[in-house]
């Protein structure tokens, strides 16, 4: 169960999901994670490369591995659910 381990960690989803559409900045993940601190945003990305979900590039920014990309593509159901889920709240509040 190391998955649940490492994902039950605040922010590692989180970091998997900003990097979805291709390389990201320190900086500008950091804002994307809603300003979480730079020491946390350190720790997390250095669990991320550590299990090879996440690599760092030449230029300094951070991109999801193959391996990374599994896991997004194994979230992307949960946010389709997700979308759902939101639609059908807002629609009760309608009511």
């Amino acid at each position: 169960m190391a998955a649940l381990d490492l994902f039950g960690r605040r922010w590692n989803l989180r970091i998997v999901w900003e990097l979805r559409h291709g390389p990201v900045g320190f900086r500008a993940l950091r804002q994307r994670c809603d300003n979480m601190s730079s020491s946390v945003l350190r720790q997390r990305l250095t669990e991320l490369l550590d299990a090879q979900l996440v690599a760092q590039q030449p230029d300094t920014t951070y991109t999801l591995t193959d391996l990374g990309r599994g896991v997004y593509q194994a979230l992307r159901p949960l946010a389709r659910w997700s979308d759902a889920w939101a639609s059908a709240l807002s629609e009760d509040d309608k009511d």
